[in-house]
Formats: structure tokens, sequence, C-alpha cells
């Protein structure tokens, strides 16, 4: 896989896995953290003997999520003789009960789907000797805490647990005292994004933000851009509006069909899209290598999603740049993030972008940048100056 030292996370996380005790790990995205738990929980498995039941189930929140942590195990496990499953919702039930009957060792599985499947009586869960709750915080967002409980109780009391969460509320320390056993905590990094990272907001007026977006795109000499809506509909609006500027642009959202949603994917890492528009549903925990651009076209409504979000850029230790749209009303939400990662946001103003009014402009927290000129993609001329990847 062309992995030569393990990550921090993975580094602590390993032998507290491989010596069978529970665990509650918390790190920044794109810390390797799916690595984390795969590689140690196939090496467990591979010492047992194989049954027909699931031994290890993953909860993931999202399909997407699922089906990237699928790959990973298929992946890290490919020169064993164990069997991994995926079900999750958007497909049909056919081939999930087919797969279930012909024997999975690892099922990844998102909890809705999960739950028909057991009512249909598909699989059980007496098997289960490894239980791996992945980005509870964003389960808990969802509304899946009441399902991910009855699940656990359809699994033996005696096994394994992990839970993997960006924060912890209160709700979720609930959940981890009822799940876990004298859990040990992997604690990596804090709130505050990544140091690969460079972030910044461009306040703007409202009716202007698809202006300056088109502006930041002109001279803004990137790879790839992930741009996120706090909404489906604006981020098919968005969608619509880049598309008749010529740019290539898939959309990911949860509105959008199964096989719309993975060819979205899978053609933005491919490079078939230059640019995705995405709600939350791609903020947490996909992998997509090369993601040179995060703009938030909308601020987050949860502070932590804004960490979510950025994150998506400067992994594998590569950087990045990320920057946030801020109109009149989203002030206060971005003094949230603000204090929630206790760190300062620099505020941006494009030269010669004609504002309507520059009031959203704070003389303590606004720096200039000069573009460049010379873009390395046909139709952009400028490129912000930024660190060398």
């Amino acid at each position: 896989m062309g992995f030569a030292e393990p990550t921090p996370i993975q580094l602590r996380a390993f032998p507290i896995i491989l010596a069978g005790k529970d665990l509650i790990g918390t790190a920044q995205t794109g810390t390797g953290k799916t690595a984390a738990f795969a590689l140690p929980i196939l090496t467990l498995l591979a010492r047992r003997a194989v049954r027909q039941q699931p031994e290890c189930l993953v909860l993931e929140p999202t399909r997407e999520l699922a089906a990237q942590v699928e790959t990973a195990f298929r992946d890290y496990g490919r020169f064993t003789d164990l069997r991994v499953g995926l079900v999750h919702g958007g497909v049909g039930y056919k081939e999930q009960r087919q797969e279930l009957k012909r024997g999975v060792d690892v099922l990844i599985a998102t909890p809705g789907r999960l739950l028909d499947l057991l009512e249909q009586r598909a699989t059980d869960l007496q098997s289960v000797n490894s239980l791996v709750l992945d980005e509870v915080d964003r389960m808990l967002d969802m509304g899946f805490l009441p399902d991910v409980r009855r699940i656990v109780k359809k699994i033996p009391t005696t096994r394994q647990t992990l839970l993997f969460s960006a924060t912890l509320p209160p709700e979720i320390e609930q959940l981890a005292k009822w799940v876990l056993r004298n859990p040990e905590l992997v604690e990596i990094g804090g709130r505050a994004p990544a140091e690969t990272v460079t972030h910044a907001v461009y306040p703007v007026a409202a009716d202007q933000k698809f202006d300056l977006l088109m502006a930041l795109l002109e001279r803004t000499n990137f790879d790839s851009v992930l741009i996120f809506c706090r909404t489906k509909q604006n981020a098919d609006r968005v969608a619509h509006f880049l598309r008749h500027a010529q740019h290539a642009v898939a959309v990911l959202h949860s509105n959008r069909t199964q096989r719309e949603r993975t060819e979205a994917l899978q053609g933005f890492k491919s490079g078939k899209y230059e640019v995705m528009v995405a709600t939350d549903i791609a903020s947490r925990g996909l992998d997509i290598a090369g993601v040179s651009h995060v703009i938030n076209y909308d601020v987050p409504e949860h502070p932590e999603d804004y960490v979510h979000r950025i994150g998506r850029t400067g992994r594998a230790q590569n950087v990045g740049d990320a920057f946030t749209l801020m109109s009149g009303e989203e002030v206060p939400a971005v003094q949230a993030i603000e204090h929630f990662i206790g760190q300062k946001v620099p505020r941006l103003k494009l030269e010669n972008f004609p504002y309507l009014f520059t009031a959203l402009f704070e003389p303590e927290g606004f720096e200039g940048r000069k573009p460049r000129i010379g873009g390395a993609r046909g139709r952009r001329n400028y490129s912000f100056s930024r660190r060398r990847r």
C-alpha cells in the first residue's frame, strides 16, 4: 500500500487493539484512522477459525464512507482468505442477501440497511467479537444513535469495541459508557485544523457570493476543488451555474441516487470532474487524494464541521488551501468557528473585485493578498501565491 511509517494514531492504537482492549479514538481527519483499526483487526481475524457469520462489524454513517472502508479492508487483506462484505441503502437487497448467505468475516454497514437485513433474518450478529463504531459524532448528527443502540443489543457482550469520533459530546459519552468496557483513550491533535491547511475567510454580500466564487476559481491555480454548501438545493444551484461557466462539475448529496453518488465520487477522484459541489455528506472521512482547495460557499452550521470540511485538503502531509465565503448573517457562525478552533481566521479581500460594500471587513483582521500572474490551467490566468506542494 506504500505505507512506510505508522501515523501517530496508528502507532498508539495498534498495541491497544492487538491486546484486545476497548478503545476510544479521536484524531484529525486525514491521519490514517481507518488503517488504525483495520490492520490490527485483520491481524486478529487471521488467527481465528473462519465462521459463516461475521466476526467483525464496522458501522459507518454514510454509504460513501462504508464503501471506502470496505475498499480499505479488501486492500489491506488482499493476501488473506478473509471475506469482506458491504451493506448499505440506495441499492437492492438481493445481492447483499446473497453475499451474506455465502458468508463474510468482516461486515461494513450503515445502520438502517443492517437493521432491515437483520429483521429479514439475512444474517445475525452472534459471532461478532469486534465492533467498530466509526464517525460516531456524524451518526449523532444524522440521528442514528437509536439504531446503533438496537444493533449493539444484538451483539454478544463479550466483544472488543472500538469507538472513533472527532468530538465527544455528552450523548456520545453516554453511549461510550454503555457500549465500552474500561476503554483506552487515544487523542491525537485537538480542534485546530491540520497545519498543512492554509485557511481564510472572504467577506462578501450574500448577493455576490457566486460572483466571488467564480472570480476565485478564475484566479486560482487549482488541481481539484471541493465546494461545500449547507443545503442540497444550494448545492444543485451552484453546480448548475458552474456547468454553465464551462466547469466539469460533480454533485454529491443525499437526494442523489446511489448510482449518481458513486459516479460523482469516482469521477472526481479520477479527474473527470475538476469541481465537486457537496453538502456535509462529503465532509467526514472521505479520502480523496489531490484536493488542492476547499471552498465553503456556505459557512457550516456546526463549528466542528468546519474542521472536517477543510480537512478534505492538506491530507497525508500535502498542503492545501481553504476559503470560506462569509455574508453578513454568517458572521456569528464564523465567530463560533474561531472560538471552537481557538484561533482567528484571516479575512482576505480579492483585489479588483467589485464589492458592493466593505462593512464586513474588520480592520484588525483584514489582510490583503496579491495574486501573481501565471496560472497553469487554460482559462485561469492568475494564481494566488501559496506554498508549493
